[in-house]
């Protein structure tokens, strides 16, 4: 039911395609990467592929799903603020196939549930403990923000420990920041 007036909704809904392209854009960054280079971190204080490709997975079942239905079984859910931090150790280690796979099963139902929903449901409201009043419409923006920083973080691990030195000279002229 995509308008062809505007190519970012459907069924009412924001972002339900950006989010539903995410795992294949994330299976085109893994393509040439060897397991090694997946675990590779580019300093102690920074994830590596693996590490975001498992926190990926952990968002999309612990935080936004469980977001999501309490959004459509409650009237005005409140909504602790997230802690990435606190979930530190569980992505340590992860491995990278498995935490791609584990995504994109997540992401496909999650895909499903919103394709499911009524055009209405965006403008449900919820309290966010941190940010006050957020509706499901602007968790699915914040969602596809999310989804769109961390394929950005994935590309930057990708182009410094794959391309860069096979690129010579010529990677002098890009200043990365994995």
């Amino acid at each position: 039911m995509r308008s062809q007036d505007n190519w970012t909704m459907d069924n009412g809904l924001p972002c339900l395609d950006l989010l539903e392209a995410t795992p294949g854009i994330l299976r085109a960054l893994m393509t040439e990467l060897t397991d090694e280079d997946a675990r590779w971190n580019p300093a102690p204080d920074r994830f590596s592929v693996a590490e975001v490709l498992a926190h990926l997975a952990h968002s999309d079942s612990d935080c936004y799903r469980m977001r999501l239905d309490r959004f459509m079984a409650e009237a005005r859910p409140e909504f602790e603020p997230d802690d990435a931090q606190m979930y530190l150790d569980l992505y340590r280690g992860a491995d990278p196939k498995e935490s791609l796979h584990k995504f994109v099963d997540r992401r496909r139902k999650n895909i499903q549930f919103l394709r499911g929903l009524p055009t209405a449901a965006g403008e449900r409201v919820a309290l966010h403990k941190e940010h006050g009043e957020i509706t499901l419409a602007e968790m699915l923006n914040e969602w596809a923000l999310h989804d769109l920083g961390h394929i950005r973080q994935i590309a930057e691990l990708v182009r410094a420990r794959k391309y860069r030195d096979g690129a010579g000279v010529l990677a002098t002229s890009y200043d990365l920041k994995p």
